[in-house]
């Protein structure tokens, strides 16, 4: 991690700073939440800026990253300068997303039993955070989403990956359905999630290089997303609720798949 000078400190004391006491910065470049901006710091693809935090988080920091100069700011000054409700946990840092490799690069990379998670319209940044999350704990090597219908790489989706943003490639694509080709001619065998379909994730073939492809709530997959997909599965839910969240969808078909290679095994 590049050391940065510091730029001088303030003391915890409880009371609000004046609003000259931190540049304004987009709310959406701000990581915040404690293991969002270790990660961050920790990734040679960052270019961290400014970071702060309160007394107390700062001496955590210390322990885990010395050569980290955090900017001491009390809670309440944390709260101004990041997006309502933020769960900060007393530490932010100011930093661009890192730079994500093109569609290619990620294809040129990918084993023969690659696996990657593709999202038509999922919008909410809880979402995709947890999503992330997922693909980094079952080893997936990107997430892929449609650049105008995805959140921004920052603020609460960077909090709910905890960290997964700096490990799991997130490709924004311009167009979702000629993406989805280019993974087929890269012998990507393209599954649909669809809770109308007739066959259902215990059925799917998820050998080889696997794409899971899942829509928002509600609207599901559009219609050319679909048609681009080489097989369309459900999720059995044997309870008296039918529908599952996107991400909660996502994990179980990641951990589907992680459980067969083990059997294979």
């Amino acid at each position: 991690m590049r050391k940065r000078k510091p730029t001088g400190r303030r003391h915890d004391t409880g009371k609000r700073e004046p609003s000259s006491a931190a540049p304004r910065s987009p709310r959406d470049e701000w990581v915040y939440g404690w293991h969002a901006v270790l990660a961050a710091l920790k990734n040679p693809h960052r270019k961290p800026g400014r970071l702060i935090a309160t007394a107390n988080a700062a001496a955590r920091l210390r322990e885990d990253l010395p050569a980290a100069t955090p900017d001491i700011l009390s809670r309440a000054a944390l709260d101004d300068l990041l997006p309502d409700s933020a769960v900060h946990q007393g530490i932010a840092l100011d930093a661009p997303p890192p730079t994500m490799p093109a569609l290619e690069d990620i294809l040129a990379d990918a084993s023969e039993n690659a696996v990657v998670v593709v999202l038509d319209q999922v919008t909410d940044p809880h979402n995709v955070g947890a999503i992330l999350r997922s693909a980094a704990a079952f080893d997936a090597i990107a997430v892929i989403v449609q650049d105008r219908s995805a959140p921004p790489p920052g603020g609460a989706l960077a909090k709910a990956a905890s960290g997964a943003l700096d490990i799991v490639p997130l490709a924004r694509v311009t167009n979702l359905a000629r993406t989805l080709e280019r993974l087929g001619q890269a012998g990507f065998w393209r599954i649909g999630f669809d809770g109308a379909a007739n066959s259902s994730l215990a059925d799917a073939p998820l050998s080889g290089r696997t794409a899971l492809v899942l829509g928002a709530e509600g609207s599901g997959l559009r219609r050319l997303t679909r048609e681009n997909c080489d097989h369309l599965a459900h999720i059995e839910t044997p309870g008296n609720l039918q529908t599952l969240n996107v991400s909660n969808a996502t994990a179980i078909a990641l951990y589907e798949i992680a459980r067969r290679g083990r059997q294979e095994d």
